[in-house]
């Protein structure tokens, strides 16, 4: 009897599912992680910075207000920040009545030359502006190009080029040969063109062309509004430049009825060295000539902000 080798075979085993099995566990949520703070070191160094720029700033402003406040004696003795007798309300009165209170003339000159020399300048930059990018005509690019070219070219260089002009209109010594130079700016041009590419869609100009509105009108109803952060970006930066604005005036100007504070100013300062009451004049003239540029920006900042970042997000 012959017993071979037999073979077993062994079916894996399986294990029923049960019924009572326990459910996966539910994924945790994560919780987001805060942003990693800079180091000390950094942090210091950086408010060390702002606050050195901040002093630098605003420590002329300071100096100004503490001298226009004070007497004679005082600025004399470099003593300006003791403020033993606060001059400031004197000293403004004395501005305003010295030469026949020509300085409230001066004042208001330089409202008009700046306030409303910087809406119309920036109206007409920004239409410009708005002409180079919504419209299709030759030698488009070629005319921005000389825009841009004009943007390097100072503005004192322009001076006598302009007077020579005015000579020849015979308008010099008269409000128009200020006032008129300054409603042009190439800058505004540029930043007109920028505000409108972020801020006017074509989408919206081909949907009013097509109810039938015409160019002008759409641009004064429909442009213009969406344009206004842009107008008033570049109304700031006009309302410094011409508020400002020396060298034009004093080159076409010699009635000092039409001068602006700037530049009566400076004559008054020159006169300082045989008058010494010139003075105190000259520095509390200058501490109210900064307070309509102050004003505008914080009263205009968040339309300046938010005209800054046009385009920035596309």
């Amino acid at each position: 009897m012959t017993i071979g080798p037999t073979s077993t075979k062994t079916e894996p085993a399986t294990t029923p599912p049960r019924d009572d099995a326990a459910p996966a566990p539910a994924a945790r949520p994560t919780t987001p992680r805060k942003p990693a703070r800079a180091p000390l070191t950094n942090r210091l160094a950086v408010n060390i910075v702002i606050g050195v720029f901040v002093i630098y700033t605003l420590g002329p402003v300071l100096w100004l207000f503490f001298a226009a406040a004070s007497d004679a004696d005082a600025l004399s003795a470099a003593e300006v920040f003791n403020l033993k007798d606060f001059a400031l309300w004197d000293n403004i009165s004395t501005l305003f009545t010295l030469e026949d209170g020509i300085y409230g003339r001066w004042y208001v000159n330089t409202i008009i030359y700046a306030g409303l020399g910087g809406i119309i300048a920036a109206l007409i930059s920004a239409a410009c502006g708005y002409a180079f990018d919504k419209y299709h005509f030759q030698h488009k690019e070629k005319l921005f190009g000389l825009v841009l070219l004009a943007v390097m070219v100072p503005q004192t260089v322009l001076a006598l080029p302009l007077y020579l002009i005015a000579s020849q209109v015979g308008v010099v010594n008269t409000f128009w040969a200020v006032f008129i130079p300054l409603l042009f700016n190439p800058f505004g041009v540029y930043l007109g063109r920028i505000f409108s590419e972020g801020y006017v869609p074509d989408e919206v100009l081909d949907a009013a062309r097509v109810d039938g509105t015409g160019e002008l009108t759409m641009f004064f109803k429909v442009s213009l509004k969406m344009l206004a952060p842009g107008i008033m970006t570049i109304f700031l930066f006009q309302l410094t430049a011409i508020w400002n604005n020396f060298f034009l005036p004093m080159v076409m100007l010699t009635d000092q009825e039409l001068f602006p504070v700037a530049l009566g100013l400076y004559n008054w300062n020159s006169m300082a060295t045989v008058s010494p009451e010139y003075t105190l004049v000259v520095i509390a003239g200058s501490l109210l000539g900064l307070l309509p540029l102050v004003l505008a920006f914080m009263l205009l900042q968040r339309f300046w902000k938010a005209g800054l970042t046009a385009g920035s997000v596309k």
